[in-house]
């Protein structure tokens, strides 16, 4: 069952790879634009859904006034609300979980196109549908100090997974509060600091290949938020360095 993904994912691997003059890191950012276009409905539901809590802050923050300590009142009276919205808290994270199995399929692809061993070469011989392909096996797996089926050994990588992935994670998601009243502010939080700290230690262990992938799919989904102005990259990137860069113009003395 899992090869029906995964068998053509390699095959479109491949053929990129061919046609884009066989530079594998080329058909992996390709490869990557690609995926983001076919779940590009599911990245619009969670912009969506992120948007719509942001819009419903005030709203929860009236509530929290009146219903005081009463958690049980204050919970009930959110989910009424959620309802008359027409809005999921959860559904930002909904389009997250799909994703994964399309994650996961694309790693095995990367990984077993590279072939990093000669099991996983034979393997690979028995995955692509258009039998002219199997001749580009073993692919050129080498791009500057990378060997692209292993991990980084400079950590370079890791650290741009982690970084485009808070930065991604901080402008998809909306200033909830995280207080013990509030689930929902709760995950969002958990969220944008605990997947970004998961796919480094992902980008540590899995193949550079893979991390390549990671950052162009981060790049566009910050790029998407940028100039949709669903995201403030400068609010965001000013959480990440608070101190100014240059030099602030002193007032002229009188």
């Amino acid at each position: 069952m899992w090869d029906l993904i995964l068998n053509p994912f390699i095959t479109i691997l491949l053929l990129l790879y061919q046609f884009l003059g066989q530079n594998v890191v080329l058909a992996i950012v390709v490869f990557t634009v690609l995926v983001r276009l076919v779940t590009y409905p599911l990245s619009l539901q969670q912009q969506r859904s992120a948007k719509a809590m942001s819009e419903l802050q005030p709203e929860l923050e009236r509530l929290k006034k009146k219903y005081g300590n009463d958690r049980e009142k204050l919970a009930q009276a959110q989910m009424e609300l959620y309802r008359e919205k027409g809005i999921n808290p959860m559904g930002g994270c909904l389009p997250l979980l799909i994703q994964l199995p399309i994650m996961i399929a694309l790693y095995q692809a990367i990984i077993q196109s590279l072939a990093a061993n000669p099991l996983q070469l034979l393997d690979l011989h028995g995955r692509v549908l258009i039998p002219g392909l199997v001749s580009l096996v073993p692919l050129q797996n080498h791009f500057l100090w990378l060997n692209l089926a292993q991990p980084d050994p400079y950590y370079v990588l890791p650290i741009l997974v982690w970084l485009t992935s808070w930065i991604q994670q901080r402008m998809i998601t909306p200033s909830t509060p995280s207080d013990a009243q509030n689930p929902a502010g709760q995950s969002m939080q958990m969220m944008t600091t605990f997947m970004p700290i998961m796919f480094f230690f992902f980008a540590l262990t899995f193949a550079s290949g893979l991390s390549i992938y990671f950052i162009v799919s981060n790049l566009i989904s910050i790029a998407q938020y940028s100039l949709t102005g669903q995201g403030d990259l400068k609010k965001v990137l000013g959480g990440l360095v608070p101190v100014r860069l240059g030099r602030e113009a002193k007032p002229k003395d009188e």
